[in-house]
């Protein structure tokens, strides 16, 4: 019987701090021994917040990548990959926004803090 897939990623938008580990890092560590796993540095999500200046992404994702060996994520165990390297993930984006409607992103969390953070209307 083949294991269970998790996919996760992480957003490039700036240093990883203590949060990161407690809340996502520690489980992905022990997740890996027991699942298929998928985990991703969030590069072209970060252009959702750093549109104005993106020129530290680049850093961001190099220190993601050591942060995430240090804490015991093993590239033997798990699937580690920066989403801008796989072009399938863009294709998948638009595909899916071709086919979901307005109502159903638009309610989101992550979309609704957009908002309010740009205070404009999507």
């Amino acid at each position: 019987m083949s294991k269970k897939r998790v996919l996760s990623g992480m957003q490039a938008s700036g240093k990883l701090h203590l949060g990161n580990l407690l809340g996502a890092l520690q489980n992905w560590k022990e997740l890996q021994n027991d699942f298929e796993c998928f985990y991703f540095i969030a590069d072209w999500h970060a252009l959702s917040t750093n549109y104005e200046d993106t020129h530290e992404i680049k850093s961001n994702i190099f220190e993601i990548a050591v942060d995430w060996l240090c804490v015991g994520l093993d590239p033997n165990k798990s699937n580690l990959f920066i989403q801008s390297l796989v072009p399938e993930h863009a294709e998948l984006h638009l595909l899916l926004s071709m086919i979901t409607p307005i109502p159903g992103w638009s309610e989101t969390q992550h979309i609704k803090k957009s908002r309010r953070r740009l205070k404009t209307e999507i």
